[in-house]
């Protein structure tokens, strides 16, 4: 499986981008699709992620409420919506997915298989 991740950019506060992840290959309906970003000097921080089949959403504290995450499953895309963008948004944003991932752990990026290649957002004041 192949995630290209694209979308990132500059904005500034309170502006809105909207990142896309292309998956290519063997991908299946059970798959989850998830955001994640890191900071420099921080670690990887969830973000938000979706269920291909089902389409159920979730999110980090963080966001919640500025961010939306969606997807065409026709064409394999997942899309993040990032309105009311703060300085402390700036990262380098990673799509990610896996097969196999419970509940309980799609919050956690170690238990993802795949990873795009990462898109850059800055934020400024």
């Amino acid at each position: 499986v192949q995630l290209q991740a694209s979308g990132g950019g500059s904005v500034q506060v309170g502006g809105s981008l909207r990142l896309s992840c292309a998956a290519s290959g063997r991908t299946s309906n059970r798959f989850v699709m998830g955001w994640f970003r890191q900071a420099p000097g921080k670690e990887r921080e969830f973000v938000s992620c979706i269920t291909w089949s089902g389409g159920r959403t979730y999110y980090g504290d963080s966001v919640k409420g500025r961010f939306t995450i969606s997807r065409d499953n026709a064409k394999n895309t997942v899309f993040l919506q990032m309105n009311s963008l703060k300085p402390e948004d700036t990262a380098v944003y990673y799509c990610a997915a896996d097969g196999g991932i419970i509940m309980s752990s799609m919050r956690n990026a170690r238990f993802y298989s795949y990873w795009g290649q990462g898109t850059l957002v800055t934020v400024s004041s």
